[in-house]
C-alpha cells in the first residue's frame, strides 16, 4: 500500500511540472506586455524598458523559465503587477472561500445523489426510476452558469429570498451561510446527476449478487437488505467517481465564483487573466492544478485500499 502511494506521488511530479511549463508558455503567447501593464498607458518607452529589465523579461525564454522555477522552489510565487501585492498573500485569502464553497456543495449533493441512485436502482423500470434518471441527465446537461443565472433571477432577484452577490461573512455566521446557499446549490447541482447514475448502476449489479439473495432468504427486511448488503458494497465505484468529480468541481468553481462574485481562487484567476496580471494568473493556475492532482492522488490511493487488485497494477 505504501509502495503504491509513493509510486503515484512520484508520477504526480512530472505532471505538475508539465502544468507549470504549459501555464508559463501560455502567458508568453498573450499579446499584452506585462511591463506595459505595470508601467501604465502613459509611460515612456524608457520606463517600460527599465521595467522589462527589472522583471527579467529581456532575458531569453529559457532563462525566464529557469528563474521562475527557482523562485517557485523557494516558495516565491511573485508579486502582482496590478496592485503590487504578493501572489501568495492573495491566494491565501481566497483559498478559504473556495474550500467553503466546495464543502457546502458536496455536503448536500453526495447524499442526495446516492439516495436518488439507490431508489432508481431498487425500482428499476418504474416511474420513479425514469423521473430520477431524467433529473440526472438534466443535471449533467445543464451548464453551471445557466443554473446559477436561473437561481439568481428567481431566488435572488424576483423572490429576494437569498443574497446572490459576494460573501456575506465567515461560514459560522448567518450572513455567511445565507450568501453561501445559492453558490453551493449551483455548484452541487452538477454533481448530483453523475453520482445518482453511478449509484444506480452499482446497486443494480449488487442486487443480483448471491449474498443479497441469501440475505433475503434469511428473512431480512428489504430496508436492511438494501442498506446493509447492497448499498454498502455498491459504494466502492461510487466513492471513486466522487473523488474524480471533486477534482472537476474545481473547474465548476471558477464559473460559479465568477457568476456570484464569490471571492475565491476561481474568480481571482479570471480577474488576473482579464487584467493581464501574469504572476497572479500563473499562481492561480498552479494552485488549481495542484488541488486537482492532490485530489486524484488521494482517490487513487483510497481506491487501492478498497480494491487490492489495483496495488499490483
Amino acid at each position: 500500500m505504501l509502495r503504491h502511494a509513493i509510486h503515484r506521488m512520484i508520477l504526480a511530479v512530472p505532471v505538475m511540472f508539465g502544468v507549470i511549463l504549459i501555464g508559463f508558455l501560455l502567458m508568453q503567447v498573450v499579446p499584452t506586455d506585462p511591463a506595459t501593464v505595470r508601467a501604465g498607458p502613459t509611460a515612456t518607452p524608457d520606463v517600460i524598458a527599465a521595467i522589462r529589465a527589472d522583471l527579467g523579461l529581456d532575458e531569453p525564454l529559457y532563462v525566464q523559465f529557469g528563474l521562475y522555477m527557482w523562485r517557485l522552489v523557494q516558495g516565491d510565487l511573485g508579486v502582482s503587477i496590478i496592485n503590487n501585492v504578493s501572489v501568495a498573500q492573495e491566494l491565501g485569502a481566497t483559498i478559504g472561500p473556495t474550500l467553503e464553497l466546495m464543502a457546502a456543495s458536496l455536503v448536500w449533493s453526495i447524499p442526495l445523489g446516492i439516495l436518488l441512485g439507490t431508489l432508481a436502482g431498487y425500482w428499476r423500470g418504474s416511474v420513479v426510476d425514469r423521473v430520477i434518471m431524467a433529473i440526472s441527465v438534466a443535471g449533467v446537461s445543464v451548464p453551471v452558469f445557466f443554473l446559477g443565472l436561473v437561481l439568481i433571477w428567481f431566488v435572488g432577484f424576483q423572490w429576494q429570498w437569498l443574497p446572490f452577490t459576494g460573501r456575506g461573512g465567515p461560514i459560522w455566521t448567518m450572513d455567511g451561510i445565507r450568501s453561501l446557499i445559492l453558490p453551493a446549490l449551483t455548484l452541487g447541482g452538477v454533481f448530483v446527476g453523475p453520482v445518482a447514475r453511478m449509484t444506480r448502476t452499482a446497486v443494480l449489479d449488487v442486487l443480483s449478487a448471491d449474498h443479497v439473495r441469501t440475505a433475503r432468504a434469511k428473512g431480512l427486511t428489504e430496508r436492511l437488505v438494501v442498506l446493509r448488503h447492497a448499498l454498502r458494497n455498491a459504494l466502492v465505484p461510487v466513492v471513486t467517481l466522487i473523488g474524480l468529480q471533486i477534482g472537476f468541481l474545481l473547474g465548476g468553481a471558477v464559473v460559479t465564483e465568477t457568476v456570484f462574485s464569490w471571492p475565491g481562487v476561481g474568480r481571482l484567476a479570471v480577474g488576473a487573466i482579464l487584467s493581464s496580471d501574469f504572476p497572479m494568473a500563473q499562481g492561480t493556475i498552479i494552485v488549481l492544478s495542484l488541488g486537482f492532482i492532490v485530489i486524484n492522488l488521494v482517490v487513487d490511493v483510497l481506491y487501492a485500499a478498497l480494491d487490492p487488485r489495483i496495488r499490483t497494477a
